[in-house]
């Protein structure tokens, strides 16, 4: 079908009908959803229609070759992209409220509505919310975090989902399926190089990393690693947390490792656990930071600590809302190369650290 009969039979679905989503029309039209839209685009730059959430409405009756009406085109608003996105992220509580108000806000900023559902760190859930959203909620593009970073078993499953897709706050590995998508996460390898770096420059030489296993937790650990080796410290990133938070024998290991191993600081990964094990240090009479200084990684509570802990700040916010630009741009722009962004974190000093 040619541009112009494919704008004819838009316009006469969009003059009989009123207003039609962008959905059904691709099924009428019989072409991509990225061919319509630059269709869709084209006739509303002309004021024959306009777009609107999900879809487009009528600005004018006649069609091309006919009388114009006398009715005034009206323009389209700017930065209304009128496109429906969909979010899935693994929580609603910690973390990622950040992430969605960003990607929310910059939604709106562009004429997009978000919609939201959470996995609750259940894979099948997160199959189950995915199909909801791109075939009930009718979303023409999707924000994915998965419960894990995507590995092989997750690669056929991505590569076939129906709509683009930008994985946030993951990032899959070299060569598989899922690695060909989109990605925007923060560059926690570098945050928690910096949350080391910072204790280095106040004189601490043997630094340890606590943590518990989550998807964040080996690029934290790679950066962790790397700031040992390029600062010349010595140290460990063993020092490992329960899911629950920190228990007793775990505590009795970080008190052993200041008092016995020569730990001046360390590393804790998050910092809900972080909060945790203050208390708990200052309960076997370990006093912060005079005999040990901490970093805490995530600064979602870190400053409500007694003391209020110096933490790395991953841009969470941001990481959102560039997330919403790429995935807009790539419904509704030319063809890119795919991109994988990552958002540099940043250290807030506070008072859990002090020179050695």
């Amino acid at each position: 079908m040619f541009v112009e009969q494919r704008h004819e039979l838009i316009l006469r679905e969009v003059s009989e009908r009123g207003s039609v989503r962008l959905t059904d029309l691709v099924e009428r039209v019989g072409v991509s959803m990225v061919t319509l839209r630059r269709d869709v685009e084209n006739l509303a730059a002309q004021g024959l229609l306009k777009r609107v959430h999900g879809g487009v409405t009528r600005v004018r009756t006649d069609l091309p070759g006919s009388p114009a009406s006398a009715e005034t085109p009206t323009a389209p608003a700017t930065g209304d992209t009128g496109l429906t996105i969909g979010m899935l992220v693994p929580s609603a509580t910690y973390y990622y409220p950040a992430v969605i108000k960003g990607a929310r806000e910059q939604a709106a900023k562009l004429g997009a509505r978000l919609v939201l559902g959470v996995s609750r760190y259940d894979e099948a859930e997160e199959r189950l919310q995915v199909a909801q959203l791109v075939a009930g909620g009718g979303v023409e593009g999707l924000l994915l975090t998965t419960t894990r970073q995507p590995d092989e078993s997750h690669g056929n499953w991505l590569a076939g989902l129906k709509v683009p897709t930008v994985l946030v706050e993951r990032r899959a590995g070299l060569g598989g399926p899922a690695s060909l998508l989109d990605a925007v996460a923060s560059h926690h390898a570098h945050g928690a190089f910096l949350g080391v770096r910072h204790l280095a420059d106040l004189g601490h030489r043997r630094v340890a990393m606590v943590t518990r296993e989550s998807p964040t937790a080996p690029r934290v650990r790679q950066g962790f690693e790397a700031a040992l080796r390029d600062l010349d410290l010595s140290g460990y990133a063993d020092l490992g947390i329960d899911q629950e938070g920190p228990s007793h024998h775990q505590v009795g290991d970080v008190v052993r490792a200041v008092r016995a191993d020569g730990v001046t600081a360390l590393l804790v990964h998050n910092d809900e656990d972080a909060l945790l094990l203050v208390q708990h240090l200052r309960s076997a009479g370990v006093t912060i930071p005079d005999e040990v200084s901490i970093v805490a990684y995530d600064d979602e509570v870190a400053a409500l600590s007694d003391p209020p802990l110096t933490a790395v700040a991953p841009p969470k916010s941001a990481v959102g809302a560039h997330a919403v630009d790429l995935l807009i741009r790539r419904l509704t722009g030319p063809e890119t190369p795919r991109q994988h962004i990552a958002l540099l974190p940043e250290l807030r000093p506070r008072a859990s650290t002090r020179p050695r």
